[in-house]
Order: structure tokens, then C-alpha cells, then sequence
């Protein structure tokens, strides 16, 4: 076994370097670190694993990314599912444009972990960089994505409604179910969805656009920005009642939602409405005051009031 001693101190001598910025150094010192480790014999794979993480990362900051894969691949075969080299791998991936590679990599961290951000952003970057490369059927072309088992999961669910700490009430208890975020799968699907209505939006095909839309918010409801696309739908088919009800929820969801108020604003307008316009335009206002468009409707709901 190798000394513990020498192998930490270049482990923190490297996460110094690195923290100053200092990021070929850093590897250096990561690699002898793993020298170390390899020369004495040492079995540890949790911390081989760890180093060439490490090293990874100091590699995809000096834009070296075939680097970088490989000592993320080299960490993975050690620790299967970890998420911090898989996530330095998709980036790596991400920046060679090799899109498809990178999604199965940030598609594998939110099984492991739903709730990581970086790989729920990830996933809108490359399902829209998929979709515009290979249209609708971009999924059908993609290598397949391991199953991550059980044991490497981690999970956080919260308890049944029935268990109750003793030290809470009821509604304590409840209150983080209704704002249980949903799994990975069912938002990455609602996310596809909604970059599939938006370009149906673009191609001005609405009615195909609402039903993407609502499939995805079956999916996920608090997303606002899918209310607040289907209302532009709507607007555009006529229904401003519907529009009126989606801004709503948006609005809902987020209330500084700028498109909502001025969606909603425009419905109310049509209908006639305009008190209630007015009022959705001034509070636009107050979040945005140099909002053009949204001056420019005020000019016009002023004169219909008159």
C-alpha cells in the first residue's frame, strides 16, 4: 500500500492549483498522485477514481476535451455512475459536438440523480441541438443509454403522506409532495415536447403546436413557459378565452412572467376588456418599464377606454 500522506499531499496541492486557476499544474500534480498510486499497487479504486475525475476537469477547463474523455471514462470503469465525471464528460462531448454522446451522459446523471440542474440544462441544450440536426426522429439515432441500477441511485422521495414526524403538523407534512419535483424521465420528456411546439410555432402550424404543448404540460405542470407559448397559440387561433386561462397559470407559476401579462393583455383587448388589459400592461410595465410593445398598447388601450 502506498503511503496515504504523499498521495493526499498532491491530491491538495492539486486542488490548490486548481482553485488559483493553475489548471495544467494541477493535472501534473493530479497525474503523480496517480503514479503513486499505480507504482505502490494500490487497489483503491474510489480514489484512482477521484484523480482522474480530477484531472478531468483540469483538462476540459484548458479545452483539451479528448484529454478529459478519456480520464472520465478511465474514473467511470473504476466508480460506475459517478455523476461528476459523467458530467465532465458530456461537457467534453458538448464542446466537440458530439451531441448525441453528451445526452446519454446527462441522461445517465439524472437517473442517478434527478435533481442535478447542470444535466436538466444539459438535456434542453442537446435535445434542441439533436432536433435541429436531425429533426423529429433524432431520438431513433441515438447510442443506447445504460440503465443505471438501483444501488447507484439516489433517491429523494418524499415520505408517504401518512408517516408523520412527530414534531410537524400535517400540513408541514404535505407540503413538500405538492411540490415533489417530477422524475427525470417525465421532464425530459415534457422538455421535448415543448422545443417540439416551438417549432411548430415557427412554422405557424398552432393547432399542432397546443398539442405538443399540452402533452408536455401533462407531464409537468409547473412550467410556465409552456402556458405562457400555448396562450401565443391561442391568440393566434382566436380563443382568447383559452389564452386568458394559460397567462393565468403562467402568472401563477411566475409572476413576473412578462409575456404572460402582455399575452393575457392582448386576449383581454380582443375581448374587449380593456380595464382588464390595462391592467395587465401596467404591471408588465412596473417589471419592465422600457418595454416597447408593451407602451405602444397602453397608447392604444387608452384611446379605445376614451
Amino acid at each position: 500500500m502506498a503511503p496515504a500522506s504523499p498521495i493526499a499531499d498532491l491530491k491538495q496541492a492539486g486542488n490548490e492549483q486548481f482553485r488559483n486557476g493553475q489548471y495544467s499544474q494541477a493535472a501534473a500534480l493530479y497525474g503523480r498522485a496517480l503514479a503513486l498510486l499505480e507504482n505502490a499497487g494500490d487497489v483503491n479504486a474510489e480514489e484512482k477514481s477521484i484523480l482522474y475525475s480530477n484531472r478531468a476537469a483540469c483538462y476540459l477547463k484548458d479545452g483539451n476535451c479528448s484529454l478529459c474523455i478519456k480520464d472520465c471514462s478511465d474514473a467511470l470503469e473504476l466508480v460506475p455512475f459517478g455523476i461528476k465525471p459523467l458530467l465532465r464528460r458530456a461537457a467534453a462531448y458538448e464542446a466537440l459536438e458530439r451531441y448525441s454522446l453528451a445526452y446519454v451522459d446527462y441522461k445517465t446523471v439524472l437517473q442517478v440523480d434527478c435533481s442535478v440542474q447542470a444535466a436538466h440544462d444539459g438535456i434542453n441544450r442537446m435535445t434542441k441541438a439533436l432536433m435541429d440536426k436531425d429533426g423529429f426522429q433524432w431520438r431513433q439515432k441515438l447510442p443506447p443509454i445504460p440503465t443505471v441500477p438501483v444501488s447507484a441511485q439516489r433517491r429523494w422521495e418524499p415520505p408517504p403522506g401518512n408517516q408523520e414526524a412527530p414534531s410537524r403538523s400535517k400540513v408541514k407534512d404535505t407540503a413538500p409532495i405538492r411540490k415533489q419535483v417530477p422524475i427525470a424521465a417525465a421532464m425530459e420528456q415534457a422538455n421535448a415536447l415543448k422545443l417540439e411546439g416551438n417549432e411548430f410555432v415557427k412554422k405557424g402550424n398552432y393547432k399542432k403546436a397546443v398539442e405538443k404543448y399540452t402533452d408536455s404540460l401533462k407531464l409537468h405542470k409547473l412550467e410556465s413557459t409552456t402556458y405562457s407559448n400555448r396562450a401565443l397559440c391561442y391568440l393566434n387561433l382566436k380563443q382568447y378565452k383559452e389564452a386568458i386561462q394559460d397567462c393565468s397559470e403562467a402568472l401563477k407559476i411566475d409572476p413576473k412572467n412578462v409575456k404572460a401579462f402582455y399575452r393575457r393583455a392582448q386576449a383581454y383587448k380582443q375581448l374587449k376588456d380593456y380595464r382588464s388589459s390595462k391592467a395587465d400592461i401596467n404591471s408588465l410595465l412596473k417589471i419592465e418599464p422600457q418595454n416597447s410593445a408593451a407602451t405602444k398598447l397602453l397608447q392604444e388601450l387608452n384611446t379605445l377606454v376614451k
